[in-house]
């Protein structure tokens, strides 16, 4: 599904290399985890995957489903079904929740020749999915993100994707600022989200999260490359032990 070859990148126009030869290999149906200090590059990964400006590439390639990720506009990666969850989710004043949601949606089935969402079923949808996520009915009525709370934006993100019903996720920690009940929550919606259609790979530094949301396969990013791997429990070690071991 997600193919990662040799991957490098720089930030600060060329003059810090963040990623160096990093390979990855995700298949679909399968949710990954990666773990590793600050500074690693975790962060960095996730926007070059899904397009961010200021990050260049300067080496290897990436496909998704066998198509050249890094060809692509940030727009076309997101019809592609990439979805990032971000650390520290926008507030965007003025933006209706629901407009920019319905928007987003059918933007992406335009992209993909699909034939969009009407108001009726589209509603019918976010409630369920809003119920599910304990989500009051207020939080729809908002601009995006605005005076949300670090748990009511995650819970927002998950319900986003939960809309949008991406092939890809890449979440880049979103259990920072969650307390338990919240991180519940949002661990269960990403749950429901696992299909052997789509694959996920969940960035974070503490191991609480994959205790809600077990991964198959958990990755230290250490020096800009992955320097270990194992099975689900290896981040219970990593958690005990620290990074130092992998260290560039």
């Amino acid at each position: 599904m997600l193919k990662i070859n040799n991957l490098s990148a720089t930030v600060d126009d060329g003059n810090k290399t963040i990623l160096e030869a990093l390979s990855l290999e995700i298949p679909a149906g399968e949710v990954h985890a990666i773990m590793g200090p600050n500074g690693a590059g975790k962060s960095t990964l996730s926007y070059v995957l899904t397009g961010r400006d200021g990050y260049d590439v300067t080496g290897g390639d990436v496909t998704l489903d066998g198509e050249d990720l890094l060809d692509m506009d940030p727009e076309e990666r997101a019809a592609k079904g990439m979805f990032l969850s971000f650390q520290y989710p926008l507030e965007i004043p003025g933006v209706p929740t629901m407009t920019f949601l319905k928007t987003a949606l059918n933007a992406q089935r335009r992209a993909r020749g699909e034939e969009e969402m009407g108001a009726p079923e589209f509603l019918k949808k976010a409630r369920a999915l809003a119920s599910e996520l304990k989500m009051k009915p207020e939080m729809l009525k908002r601009p995006l993100n605005v005076g949300f709370s670090g748990g009511e934006k995650k819970r927002m993100e998950i319900f986003q994707m939960m809309m949008l019903e991406p092939r890809f996720i890449v979440m880049d920690e979103t259990d920072s600022g969650l307390d338990v009940d919240a991180l519940r929550i949002v661990a269960d919606g990403v749950n429901k989200l696992r299909s052997p259609d789509r694959g996920m790979l969940i960035i974070t530094h503490y191991q609480r999260l994959l205790d809600y949301i077990v991964p198959d396969r958990v990755h230290v990013l250490s020096g800009g490359k992955i320097a270990a791997s194992g099975d689900a429990d290896f981040a219970k070690t990593l958690e005990a032990e620290g990074y130092d071991a992998y260290a560039a």
